[in-house]
This record gives structure tokens, C-alpha cells and sequence, in this order.
């Protein structure tokens, strides 16, 4: 039989459990305060960071400074450019285009920007560029081919559509593979200006508005940035900072308070308030294409974290960086800010996941070291490069000490200590292990574990060295998309100089038809005359063809 006094403790235990279902504990909340100021010392700059659960903020941290000139501290007024972050946005800006009968996702980019890629016939659409399986190459990689140093100069959207009108070439078939490429979105931010007839700040001006985030805009216009602004800054002995005259938008370049991120945040969990559609954000959660790419959607990366499903992104440009991650089973997300080149977002806030769901290291989700141990392996037979697929290299090698060593590019030489018969560990970090077996192919392959990473193989390939022709690449090399010219030499052994531009790098052959320069992997025909072309290969720009000059 019910009475007063039950309906009262039952409703009693409801509202518990609601409370409880939001609130972290004390000790939870002391590791999260920790998390949040590990990287911000005294009078230093700092992060801006919170958990929304449900529609409730259940943690919020504000620590640093936001500008050394006037001593202000960053708070929940601050504003931060939260670079790539910002792609969500631009996305959200196309949802309702779509939504309005006036763009198909369908379309080729080529209806709105008739100049691009006339001798390509493949179509290339608007959910490509979207989920970045355009195989249109990336800007800032092109313009440091260039010899440009992006950051230094007031390039605007119509300096990217110059260059990108000079491509006559993809990264690949539209659809065929994924390539994260900063172009897809700075294209988007120009079609929606095609479209609206409105400049891409003032068109997602009103978005910001609809969605209740006033203090939330791209910078088409650096002079014009207004707000209190977290200056970005870097430490080289001491804080520095740098004028900030960037122009281009679509990609990032988005400033915003962490007030109203969490507000975008409740939002998505349906809490928000907004005159945006609900249809329209949800599918902004989603995938555009599950059969073409099933790890991007519209401004997102979908993946798994410590075995629980999220979608997140990364933001960095410069000392300004900002993490995203929203585990939708739970109804979380965390957001985390800074302005601090000492703070590492990406990696704080999925600490901050550690405590909420009281997950384990890393090294309890990951191989972290081989299963076995195989047949002795005598260092002799190690050295040479090893490569993955997609080019990246180890090189191991005996120097006069007669001691084994790791070279890998932009980084120090690391010494290897034997740790099993063919199993080795880097001498000051015993995690970072190499484990070297021959494959079917009589190829020798290295193995590399880590606690925070899966293992990943690269393999030395068998090469015929004997009569080689290590002259047949000497001379000069120029690609007409970007008029860079490359001049190589050949030096001894198999090292070369190389001019990209007026800078001189070294070259490594790294196998009979790859010579590696820095980042780049120069791919060509192999024989023992003359070399004719070159095609230059790095992450976010593939096959630039160079042609011999003389």
C-alpha cells in the first residue's frame, strides 16, 4: 500500500539517482583539477576545459594567463582560436545549404568552382570534400614546398583557389581513399559564399546566433578580431608570442569561448537551446558516406578509445590548440582549450576520460611488446632502412663506437640495447621495443611496440645495389603546379644534396626507386642513365610530378 512518506523517499531515491547519474565524485574532481593544471606553471598561459554530461556541466576549469601585456587570466570570457575544431562548423554551414534545397552533397564541387581540375573527368563532390576523399592536396603542404612559411604571411581563401587552380592533379580518385587535407574545407567555406551570396564569416555569423554562441566567429579579417583574446604562446627560455595575421577560414581559424563550446556541446545532447534544426545537428554527428570512409564524417573522426566508441578532433595552429571527444553511449563530452605551446590537449583530455571512466593505461589496451621470442638475430644483419607502405622509415646502423643505433628523420639517434635473441629496447626507454623476424620473403622486418601506440612493421627490402647507377638522379627537376624547382647531387655512398628551392636538404636513398628528403619521398624509374621525372610523395600531398630541366 502506498502513502505520503513512500512517495516521498521513492521520489527521493529517483532525484538520487538522476544526481547521481551527473556528479563525479571528490576524487574524481581532484584528479581532474590535477589533470588540468599539469602544464600550467605560475604565471604561465594556460587551458580553458569541461565535462558535459547530459546536458550538465559536471566539471569546468579555468588556469593561466591569457595575455602577458595586461596580466588577464583566461576565464570563462576568453576567447580562443580553436583551429581545426572549427571544421565542425563549416560543415554544419553546408547541413543547412542542404537543408534549404540549395546544395546536393551529391554535387560536383565543379558547379560552384568551374576553374578547378578541368582535365579531370572523375567527379569530385561536396560529401567528398566533407569526409576528405576529394584527393585534393592539402594548402599548407603545398605552400611549404614552396618555401613559404604560412603562418607568416595574410593569405586569404582566394590565395588558396590561385593555387589550387594551378593543380592539375589529385592525391588520388575521388573516393577511393581517405587523406586529411585542409583544402577540402577552406573550398567548402567558398562554395557556401557561392551559394548564400554572403561572405562565409557573415553566413555562419548566423549560425552562431541561431545556435546561442555569441562569442563564437571565423576570422576572415585579423584586424578585426575582437573579444578578450588568449594570445597564443610559446616557451624558448622564456614565453613568447607572435602577431597573428592569418586570413584564411573554412579549415579553422575559428575563435571561441569555451562557454560557448559547452553550449554547443548540450546542444548536440539535446539539451542546447538553438533554432538550428535538430535533424540538422544530429546528422552533423553522423558519417557522410559509410561505404567511402567510415573514420570522418562532417568535421569529426569516429574511432575507438580504450574499447568505447567516440568521435572527436584535434585543432593546433601554432601554440593554439583545442580536443574535442563526445562518447555518444554515455552522453559526454569533453572539451579542453589552451593557448599554450607547454599544453598537450590531445592527450589531458582523454586523461580526463581515464578518471570519468576509470579506465586503465594504455599498455592494458595495446600490444605492447612481442608475444614471443624468435631466433637469434646477429646486428649485422639489421642494419639498412626498413619502410612502411606509406613510407616511413627506420634506419639502423653501426657507428665507431660499434654500438647499434635507431636513426630516424627529425629526430636524434637513439642507441639500442639487445634485450632478447632478436628482441631490442632503446637504452633510456625500455618500453620502446624493436623486434626483428625475416618474412616469407626472406625480407627482414622490424616490429615496434610502445605503451601508447599499436605495433606497426616496416620491412627492408631486398635491393640490387650491384651496377647501379647512383649519378642517373644528378640535375635539375621543376614542377609547373607550384614553379618549384629541385636541383639534385650526388655525393658518396648513398647521400645526396638536394636544393628544394634555395634550401639544401640532405637525400637518402632509401631503396632503388625512393630517395627520402626530410619528409618528402621522391619516387622514380630506376635505371643507369638519366633519371627524366620525379614524383614527390608526403602525407597530405601525393604524386607532384617534377620533370628533368636539362
Amino acid at each position: 500500500m502506498k502513502n505520503k512518506n513512500g512517495m516521498i523517499i521513492i521520489l527521493l531515491f529517483i532525484a538520487g539517482n538522476i544526481f547521481g547519474q551527473t556528479k563525479l565524485s571528490e576524487n574524481q574532481l581532484k584528479k581532474l583539477d590535477s589533470i588540468a593544471t599539469q602544464d600550467v606553471p605560475k604565471n604561465a598561459p594556460g587551458i580553458a576545459t569541461a565535462i558535459i554530461k547530459k546536458g550538465n556541466l559536471i566539471f569546468e576549469k579555468y588556469a593561466g594567463i591569457a595575455d602577458f601585456k595586461d596580466s588577464l587570466k583566461i576565464d570563462k570570457h576568453t576567447r580562443f582560436n580553436i583551429a581545426s575544431n572549427g571544421k565542425q562548423f563549416t560543415a554544419l554551414a553546408i547541413l543547412t545549404l542542404e537543408d534549404d534545397n540549395k546544395i546536393k552533397l551529391s554535387d560536383d564541387i565543379r558547379q560552384y568552382l568551374p576553374d578547378l581540375y578541368p582535365e579531370i573527368k572523375s567527379k569530385i563532390t561536396i560529401g567528398n570534400l566533407l569526409n576528405h576523399s576529394s584527393g585534393i592536396r592539402d594548402v599548407y603542404d603545398l605552400w611549404s614546398l614552396k618555401g613559404l612559411t604560412w603562418w607568416e604571411y595574410s593569405f586569404n581563401n582566394n590565395d588558396v583557389l590561385e593555387l589550387i587552380k594551378k593543380q592539375e592533379a589529385l592525391n588520388f580518385e575521388p573516393s577511393s581513399k581517405y587523406v586529411y587535407s585542409n583544402t577540402n574545407y577552406i573550398l567548402l567555406a567558398i562554395i557556401v559564399e557561392k551559394i548564400s551570396g554572403k561572405t562565409f564569416k557573415e553566413y555562419t555569423d548566423g549560425i552562431f546566433q541561431k545556435l546561442n554562441m555569441p562569442n563564437t566567429s571565423f576570422e576572415a579579417d585579423y584586424s578585426q578580431i575582437d573579444g578578450k583574446i588568449a594570445r597564443a604562446y610559446f616557451n624558448f627560455d622564456k614565453w613568447t608570442t607572435y602577431d597573428w595575421v592569418w586570413n584564411v577560414v573554412g579549415d579553422g581559424n575559428l575563435f571561441s569561448t569555451l562557454t560557448d563550446q559547452i553550449q554547443w556541446e548540450k546542444t548536440i545532447q539535446g539539451y542546447g537551446k538553438s533554432r538550428i534544426k535538430n535533424s540538422i545537428i544530429q546528422k552533423s554527428q553522423e558519417l557522410v558516406n559509410q561505404d567511402a570512409n567510415d573514420n570522418y564524417g562532417f568535421g569529426l573522426e569516429f574511432g575507438e578509445y580504450k574499447g568505447l566508441k567516440y568521435k572527436f578532433h584535434e585543432g593546433a595552429t601554432g601554440a593554439w590548440k583545442a580536443t574535442v571527444i563526445r562518447f555518444p553511449k554515455d552522453g559526454i563530452s569533453m572539451l579542453t582549450l589552451t593557448n599554450s605551446g607547454k599544453s598537450i590537449p590531445s592527450m589531458q583530455t582523454r586523461q580526463m576520460a581515464d578518471v570519468v571512466f576509470d579506465l586503465k593505461k594504455d599498455a592494458k589496451y595495446l600490444v605492447t611488446k612481442p608475444s614471443n621470442i624468435g631466433k637469434y638475430i646477429n646486428e649485422d644483419e639489421i642494419i639498412g632502412t626498413y619502410i612502411t607502405p606509406n613510407n616511413f622509415t627506420f634506419e639502423f646502423l653501426k657507428k665507431d663506437d660499434g654500438k647499434l643505433y635507431l636513426k630516424r628523420i627529425g629526430r636524434s639517434d637513439i642507441e639500442l640495447i639487445r634485450e632478447f635473441d632478436n628482441i631490442f629496447n632503446q637504452k633510456f626507454d625500455k618500453d620502446f621495443k624493436q623486434e626483428f623476424i625475416e618474412n616469407e620473403n626472406g625480407e627482414m622486418q622490424v616490429t615496434a611496440y610502445y605503451t601508447n601506440h599499436s605495433p606497426y612493421t616496416l620491412t627492408r627490402k631486398k635491393s640490387d645495389w650491384k651496377d647501379y647507377g647512383y649519378q642517373a638522379l644528378n640535375g635539375k627537376y621543376n614542377n609547373s603546379e607550384t614553379d618549384v624547382n629541385i636541383e639534385i647531387s650526388y655525393l658518396s655512398n648513398k647521400d645526396y644534396k638536394v636544393l628544394i628551392g634555395d634550401q639544401e636538404n640532405s637525400g637518402l636513398l632509401i631503396a632503388p626507386t625512393k630517395l627520402m628528403v626530410n619528409n618528402y619521398v621522391f619516387e622514380f624509374a630506376n635505371g643507369t642513365n638519366v633519371v627524366e621525372s620525379l614524383s614527390l610523395n608526403t602525407d597530405r600531398i601525393i604524386g607532384v610530378n617534377f620533370e628533368r630541366l636539362d
